[in-house]
């Protein structure tokens, strides 16, 4: 059931990518009709086609590769000053010129007779503004549908007093023990260890005290050195009590402040306590919002994915190092499709539920909650103004309108459209970038991926 649970969370999770991404494609596709420019393709993925249909002057399919999309429109790149764009060559003797005319020559070789006001360069700057932002409006409209629907419908989660075990650490070793031999073989066990404490369980006394919040544990654990202590926890909604007990830790002491705490001699000083190999959050309920809350954790969820894409280039620093030097992976590490998978595949089989919740209701909850993410982010990236992003095609539209805005004031000839296609050889280059590091994400999702604790 583990398996089959597993297969289901890694399948909802790749539907919901390939509608996301069928979707995208769909906010160029019909803007890019409406305004009379012929589409050839629309395609959901890369690589050899699988299946396809031609309806109209379209075709429409699926490729064996699915990690991302397209749509094909005739005259995507103007020709160069001066050429007939129906007997255009390439004849530029330069190794970026001559990227720049196959482009500009596979862009306008699809031209029929009367195709010439249906090609892309033609549009006035803002309908080619619309149809390069459709896509990525799209994936926001997903989110904000996704996000509407779980925050109204399933809530967010509101901490409530006590404590829950996040983790158990599984044996007694010093610091320097621990960094030269991470591993628990011949060590002694923690007290919880022993106990059979497990994350996930809400702590409700210590010794016949109630535990309201995650202060209390420790301020309970630490006079009780050497002394048989009843926990009382609940664990799948029933209570069980667990003996444990605290062994002696001793500790450098520090004011509130932060500051070491000096003796005479001027030697830190240190206190003994007691310690029983457990760290404890708050519990937390989910509470369901107005619909007018949406808009403020919208704006929060586009600043922090934002926030994120800005650190990914020096986080993949620690990503090559956990996948060849076999660092930890950092939690906030970027991930590739293989790892959300995986992410959602743990979720489906039970392994994270102490982090998402143990129903199937929750489980359910935080894969919309992934998709919803997972679209915040293709909105956000394919804003970046590079090609061949859709943010390059705009930032070329908006500069082609500043150039022709700047004309007309000055009274001067119309400058005629912006070559994108002189921009091909930086989206080369950035797509080269992206394909090295989604192979070094599918690689450390693999042999090193991202562990949430379950």
């Amino acid at each position: 059931m583990t398996v089959v649970a597993y297969v289901v969370g890694v399948v909802v999770l790749a539907f919901g990518v390939a509608a996301s991404i069928a979707l995208h494609e769909v906010g160029h596709l019909v803007p890019a009709k409406r305004f009379g420019v012929r589409v050839t393709q629309y395609m959901v993925g890369f690589g050899p086609t699988i299946w396809s249909r031609r309806r109209g002057e379209t075709e429409y399919g699926l490729k064996a590769i699915p990690l991302g999309g397209y749509i094909r429109m005739i005259g995507m790149f103007p020709p160069r000053a001066g050429d007939d764009p129906t007997k255009m060559r390439v004849s530029s003797t330069g190794r970026f010129s001559q990227l720049a005319d196959e482009a500009r020559k596979a862009s306008l070789e699809e031209i029929q007779p009367g195709d010439d006001r249906r090609v892309f360069w033609k549009l006035p700057v803002h309908r080619k503004v619309v149809i390069m932002l459709g896509g990525p409006v799209m994936n926001l409209l997903i989110a904000v549908v996704l996000l509407t629907i779980l925050v109204t419908a399933h809530g967010i989660p509101t901490a409530r007093p006590g404590a829950v075990v996040a983790s158990v650490a599984e044996c007694v070793k010093t610091v320097e023990e621990a960094t030269s031999n991470p591993s628990c073989v011949g060590a002694a066990d923690t007290p919880a260890n022993a106990a059979g404490i497990r994350p996930g369980d809400e702590i409700r006394s210590i010794n016949g005290e109630p535990v309201t919040a995650t202060a209390d544990v420790g301020r309970m654990i630490r006079p009780r050195v050497g002394q048989p202590t009843d926990i009382v926890v609940v664990r799948e909604g029933a209570e069980v009590t667990l003996t444990a007990t605290p062994i002696l830790n001793t500790l450098p002491a520090y004011d509130d402040a932060g500051q070491p705490i000096l003796d005479a001699d001027g030697t830190q000083r240190v206190v003994e306590t007691g310690y029983l190999g457990v760290s404890s959050a708050p519990p937390f309920d989910y509470e369901p919002q107005p619909v007018t809350a949406v808009p403020d954790i919208l704006g929060q969820g586009l600043v922090t994915t934002a926030g994120a894409m800005v650190r990914i280039p020096e986080r993949m620093v620690g990503v090559w190092q956990a996948a060849f030097a076999g660092q930890e992976r950092d939690i906030e590490s970027p991930m590739s499709v293989v790892g959300v998978g995986r992410v959602a595949g743990d979720v489906s089989a039970g392994r994270l539920d102490r982090i998402v919740g143990e129903s199937w209701g929750d489980k359910a909850w935080f894969l919309i909650q992934l998709i919803a993410s997972l679209n915040l982010m293709l909105f956000v990236f394919n804003l970046i103004p590079l090609l061949p992003l859709d943010g390059g095609h705009v930032a070329g539209a908006l500069w082609e309108g500043t150039k022709k805005g700047w004309a007309r004031l000055r009274g001067n000839p119309d400058p005629g459209p912006v070559d994108v296609a002189k921009a091909l050889p930086v989206a080369y280059a950035v797509s080269l970038g992206l394909l090295v590091m989604s192979a070094l994400l599918i690689y450390a999702d693999i042999v090193n991926p991202v562990n949430l604790g379950g």
